[in-house]
């Protein structure tokens, strides 16, 4: 019986179903094959020394070596949980879409098989429709509970110009970047240590531009200028939270990306990673495009987070369609031959992702059909619920092909043991005590000292 999701810890969501190989001292083989050539740069061969809990090397010993979590950041949005988490049964959908309460418990477990990294949604129209009267309760609830899971958690957008409160419209340009600053400054305050990564502002190269509706920080940005606006929302959300990583993001692959990027940096903006949307509603990029995409943005030295992330399951989106939020119809199925493209082009994706070293971090935008953002056919989950080709895949990616499932090896009479497997968290275990360590890098030499657990009687 699967766990229930409010009984879920860290562990028991990340707990790899498969047979253990025991390998003798002096030789490792993974558990799963680490061979690819194109993920050298994601995976470390270190020397692990085990000792006991007073510093004695376990000679000639057996040990199992497991990952608990990977060191990239294998995302999805977590708007579907928010009612869950809140212990809500019939909750206000979020505004780019969100499956019902009903839904959430299995969506739960499907979610935290998969997926080490949450985006949760702080659109400041929804987070605050009355002025002075936050979400902050619920959205904080939401974020600890993704927390409490082992799942680090990423805010989104701190300032945008969608979806930004009405009250918010018709204030004068002054008015409007009070607020802006104080919005940026309560909120990464109040969820700093939970929320500890950001976008900081989204969407600025059509931002002072922007005519689809009247909104204040387009005004804004007319106003003052692409780069001082960014200024705003970077500068007073890293003075609220030294620490936090703070992200630029767009959906505008052009050079205009790149442009703005170059004035914020030349600026002296401190911006701590790149944000790459990759909604593909009228079809999947292609590795050559991707890759070109990426070599183009990686010039700039910083982690790209590929922040949005869709692929379909159905008909494409017709691409004359400029502005995908015009694309409004009455039904999108998902269909067996969709399903099938969708699965073949998320693993291509995926592939061509984590091959390439600037990136850090993929989300994909929503697990489920159901409540989907158009409600097109892009999530990994059926309207009914079961788990979709897409989903098998990637979690055969991040689960199998890409996990160092538990090994049983055997220490030399040093108490060490070679081991080699994808960057992360891992865990060693012994005669019922175990240690924590983490591959971060080829030709490191671990040393751990085995304790067990506290008695939870």
């Amino acid at each position: 019986m699967p766990l229930s999701p409010h009984a879920r810890t860290a562990s028991t969501a990340r707990t790899a179903s498969t047979a253990r190989t025991v390998v003798t001292a002096g030789a490792v083989t993974p558990a799963r094959p680490m061979t690819d050539p194109a993920l050298a740069h994601r995976t470390a061969d270190v020397r692990l020394v085990v000792r006991t809990a007073d510093g004695t090397p376990l000679r000639r010993q057996e040990v199992v070596v497991e990952q608990t979590r990977h060191a990239f950041r294998f995302g999805c949005i977590g708007f579907d949980l928010i009612g869950l988490a809140n212990g809500e049964i019939d909750s206000t959908p979020p505004v780019f879409g969100g499956a019902s309460d009903a839904s959430a418990p299995a969506l739960a477990d499907l979610w935290l098989d998969v997926f080490n990294t949450v985006t949760l949604p702080f659109y400041w129209g929804r987070f605050e429709p009355e002025r002075g009267r936050p979400d902050t309760a619920r959205l904080l609830r939401a974020a600890r509970w993704f927390a409490e899971r082992g799942v680090e958690v990423k805010g989104h957008p701190l300032a945008w110009h969608t979806v930004a409160p009405d009250w918010l419209t018709d204030l004068p340009v002054d008015e409007v970047e009070t607020a802006v600053r104080d919005r940026v400054t309560r909120d990464v305050t109040d969820f700093a240590g939970v929320v500890d990564t950001w976008d900081a502002i989204n969407e600025v190269v059509i931002m002072p531009v922007f005519d689809k509706e009247p909104n204040g920080l387009t005004r804004l940005a007319w106003d003052r200028g692409r780069i001082a606006t960014v200024r705003l929302a970077f500068e007073t959300a890293r003075a609220a939270n030294p620490g936090a990583t703070l992200l630029l993001n767009d959906f505008d692959m052009s050079t205009a990306y790149e442009c703005l990027i170059e004035g914020v940096l030349e600026a002296g903006i401190q911006v701590d990673a790149l944000g790459l949307q990759s909604h593909m509603h009228q079809g999947y990029w292609g590795e050559e495009k991707t890759l070109a995409i990426l070599d183009r943005f990686a010039r700039f030295g910083l982690p790209l987070h590929l922040t949005e992330t869709t692929l379909v399951s159905g008909d494409l989106m017709p691409a004359h369609i400029e502005d995908l939020n015009d694309h409004q119809v009455d039904s999108w199925p998902s269909t067996a031959e969709g399903e099938a493209r969708q699965a073949d082009e998320l693993v291509r994706h995926y592939r061509t992702l984590v091959s390439h070293p600037a990136v850090a971090s993929t989300t994909y935008w929503g697990i489920a059909d159901e409540g989907a953002w158009l409600g097109a056919p892009a999530g990994l989950v059926r309207v009914d619920g079961t788990p979709k080709p897409a989903y098998d895949a990637l979690r055969s990616l991040v689960r199998d092909q890409w996990w160092h499932a538990p090994t049983t090896l055997v220490t030399d009479d040093d108490g060490a043991v070679p081991v080699h497997g994808f960057l992360g968290d891992y865990v060693v275990t012994a005669g019922g005590a175990s240690a924590t360590f983490a591959l971060a890098a080829t030709g490191d030499v671990l040393d751990v000292r085995l304790a067990h657990a506290p008695s939870t009687s």
